[in-house]
């Protein structure tokens, strides 16, 4: 039984779309086949599924996008306030002591304001 041919798929070139972190259908599409060719293929030359196969060629984009951010935070505030929350934990919430003159102050200028409103209202 002849059959079809096999779909030849490049091993480094289904490595380095992983490393783009493509999609499994995206790396299908490329190869021009389907998911289930992608999944048997993966079986066959890595004796793993796609998901497990994909997580260990993925992580060099990984790097790589976490190396562009690092660089990217050099020269841009809104990438290093990201960066910053979310590696280092750092927030934009500031802390108010309760017994601060400040905040005794606003309260006293909201309570005139209430009650000039309270006085209005009567």
């Amino acid at each position: 039984m002849a059959g079809r041919p096999k779909i030849k798929i490049d091993r480094t070139q289904f490595e380095n779309l992983c490393g783009l972190m493509c999609t499994e259908e995206e790396i299908a599409g490329f190869f021009h086949c389907s998911v289930a060719t992608i999944e048997r293929w993966c079986k066959r030359e890595y004796k793993a599924n796609f998901a497990e196969v994909f997580k260990k060629h993925s992580a060099k984009g990984k790097i790589s996008l976490r190396r562009n951010q690092l660089r990217l935070s050099e020269t841009n505030a809104a990438m290093a306030i990201f960066l910053g929350k979310n590696y280092l934990g750092q927030s934009d919430m500031v802390k108010v002591d309760g017994d601060s003159e400040p905040l005794r102050k606003l309260d006293e200028i909201l309570k005139s304001i209430q009650d000039e409103a309270n006085g209005e209202a009567e």
